[in-house]
């Protein structure tokens, strides 16, 4: 019965009335301001962020091939050399997987060496990735010889 007397008798635009209009455009009013101010949104705003709904560059990631490339073979190589017991990172990533792939059903356990050369070497792959991107952008785009 209470929540008849409240749905009834509600101030809140929308929950009481059966009407679907909208609410009127309120003005802020401060004392600082001597003119009320309508609230608006920033990216609807014209000349904000160039007249467009986006502050972002379109192509922001720049996407390059080149930097795919080299990178990957800029961390193939140095990964394939043998350092670890005379055997290299990626092979020994490799060498796991296919030592997991034998009990293929079954995941590998936490206790497998695979966690650790997957992680090792997907983390040098990316960082190799990462920093070929900056320089290569950065150097494209003269950013290192300002």
């Amino acid at each position: 019965m209470a929540a008849a007397a409240f749905a009834s008798s509600s101030p809140v635009v929308g929950l009481g009335s059966s009407s679907l209009s909208s609410p009127k455009r309120t003005a802020l009013r401060s004392s600082f301001v001597k003119s009320p101010v309508a609230a608006r949104n920033p990216l609807r705003v014209a000349g904000a962020c160039g007249g467009k709904v986006t502050c972002f560059e379109r192509d922001w990631l720049r996407t390059d091939l080149n930097v795919i490339g080299f990178g990957l073979i800029g961390w193939l190589a140095p990964s394939s050399i043998p350092a670890i017991n005379g055997k290299s990172l990626t092979g020994l990533f490799f060498e796991s997987i296919g030592t997991e792939l034998a009990h293929f059903p079954t995941p590998p356990p936490l206790t497998s060496q695979f966690w650790l050369w997957l992680v090792t070497w997907h983390v040098g792959l990316f960082l190799c990735l990462t920093f070929g991107q900056i320089g290569f952008k950065g150097r494209t785009e003269d950013y290192f010889s300002k």
